[in-house]
């Protein structure tokens, strides 16, 4: 596993972070909590020292199955969690003020719920989890992240974007507010590499890219056919035109595979790590031999050039919105 800084917080993540939201609920099937802290267990093994998890996956489950498998050697990791929006609206609502999605008192509560999930003293990141720019026009949600951090509470803050927002966060990036910004980053979604990428490195800010598999298309496990657990979300998202039209797409970028990138989901992994913006990628895990495949990205190894101009001249940009948004 190889490591690299989180923008300015000092933070030396690895490549890989352990995204925890299918051990919460809503992929079809709730993963046993033996499974949820195997595959925890084996990231950690393997050298992952991030886990990305959040209030409102599994409105808490999966911060207390975070907290456990980290018992023992809570400093030898770094733990991020998300504030949910009180009006529990993904994205952010336009015209929605700031007081009615993140009000202070609430952010506070919601960090020390987090806390208690996890039976840790700090959070190493806080985030909120939508963002709108027009929550600049009242700072009480930075008056109160810092108020946690000045408290000890949380070590640094930042945002998660809105999904299929690449931009919305460039404007917060710039007022140089926050340490981190997660955003939606994958083959299939190359837009955060034009304006937030360089806003980032310019003001030394940390991006998580998230969704690199594009919920599952980019592993190459989702084709035609492809038949969804019963209460799986993304059946309603990954319709069958949809499957079909992302496969010629996949049947392409197949072409380069071989020893250095033997699938698909180390071939998506790589290709948002050879961009120079990224600390770390945020990768949902809920079995082991997905820990074990995934981390194989993380070996030094980026694309070339060549592989690189490859990506760009067959991908093509998805931004299907999702069912809740």
């Amino acid at each position: 596993m190889k490591y690299r800084s989180l923008g300015r917080t000092g933070f030396q993540v690895s490549e890989i972070t352990h995204g925890t939201w299918k051990l919460g609920d809503g992929w079809g099937q709730k993963l046993d909590e033996e499974t949820a802290l195997q595959a925890l267990y084996k990231s950690i093994d393997m050298g992952v020292n991030t886990i990305d998890t959040a209030l409102g996956y599994g409105e808490g489950r999966s911060e207390q199955l975070v907290g456990k498998a980290v018992r023992g050697f809570r400093d030898k990791m770094y733990i991020l969690s998300k504030v949910t929006p009180k009006n529990r609206h993904w994205p952010a609502i336009p015209g929605v003020p700031v007081n009615e999605v993140f009000p202070a008192k609430y952010i506070i509560e919601c960090t020390e719920q987090s806390l208690r999930n996890l039976d840790t003293d700090y959070l190493d990141l806080q985030q909120l989890h939508v963002w709108n720019d027009e929550f600049l026009e009242n700072m009480e949600w930075y008056e109160a992240l810092l108020k946690l951090k000045q408290e000890g509470k949380i070590r640094a803050f930042g945002v998660s974007a809105n999904d299929w927002d690449p931009h919305g966060t460039v404007n917060l990036v710039k007022t140089g507010l926050i340490d981190t910004v997660q955003v939606n980053h994958s083959i299939f979604e190359q837009r955060p590499e034009e304006e937030l990428f360089p806003a980032a490195i310019a003001n030394n800010v940390g991006i998580l890219s998230r969704v690199p598999f594009h919920e599952g298309l980019l592993t190459g496990t989702i084709r035609p056919g492809h038949i969804f657990a019963e209460g799986d979300w993304r059946s309603q998202w990954l319709t069958e035109g949809r499957i079909k039209e992302a496969d010629t797409i996949l049947c392409k970028l197949e072409e380069l595979l071989s020893d250095r990138c033997p699938s698909l989901s180390v071939l998506a992994l790589k290709y948002c790590l050879s961009s120079n913006a990224v600390s770390t990628v945020v990768t949902g895990m809920g079995k082991v031999n997905h820990v074990e495949g995934n981390c194989k990205a993380s070996d030094g190894i980026t694309l070339t050039l060549d592989e690189m101009a490859f990506i760009k001249k067959h991908a093509k940009i998805f931004d299907w919105s999702f069912p809740w948004s």
